[in-house]
């Protein structure tokens, strides 16, 4: 069982339980530019990689996620701010406070949540879900996404097939939801 958060208490939400850079063993940033938040989009991912429904399975997808990012296109850091895995964790990639590279033109302006896997042809599970939609509650009640935000796929800035049409199908029934810009 997972222990409450604070938020809980005084928000009547929880926050999902959030695995920190730390945890998950992290590289440092190269450099880091903040986030101007309250921001006021939230933008879906889907990672296209292998799914993992363990902690331990996750932490490795996530590692590998840095890996390539940082190493191979030599970006400063993880690109997304929160990876969300089918074991029902969030893992924190650059985190409420530091722009992401996620989402061409929209970085600025947005918090890009990934799902761990490749959801073209099926959506991901119930666990994986149920994270995305606290992340996303608590993203607003800690301040850092504005109440009236807009949820976007990957797809609605960018000619690209994320997050998977399976995914985009569910996110696009999610409040807040808006394709076109």
């Amino acid at each position: 069982r997972r222990a409450a958060c604070p938020s809980c208490a005084v928000h009547g939400l929880c926050c999902p339980r959030i695995i920190s850079r730390r945890q998950w063993g992290a590289r440092p940033p190269r450099s880091r530019v903040p986030l101007r938040t309250p921001v006021p989009y939230v933008i879906i991912h889907h990672t296209a990689g292998n799914r993992c429904t363990s902690q331990a399975s996750c932490i490795q997808q996530v590692r590998g996620i840095q890996n390539y990012h940082m190493d191979t296109l030599r970006w400063p850091d993880i690109g997304y701010n929160f990876l969300i895995g089918e074991d029902g964790n969030v893992y924190e990639g650059r985190g409420w406070r530091t722009v992401g590279a996620h989402a061409k033109n929209w970085n600025y302006k947005s918090l890009g949540f990934s799902f761990l896997g490749n959801f073209s042809s099926r959506v991901p599970n119930t666990a994986a879900l149920n994270a995305a939609k606290s992340l996303i509650q608590c993203a607003v009640s800690k301040g850092f996404l504005r109440r009236t935000y807009t949820l976007k796929g990957h797809r609605n800035v960018f000619a690209t097939s994320c997050p998977g049409n399976a995914l985009y199908r569910v996110i696009s029934k999610w409040p807040r939801f808006k394709a076109k810009p």
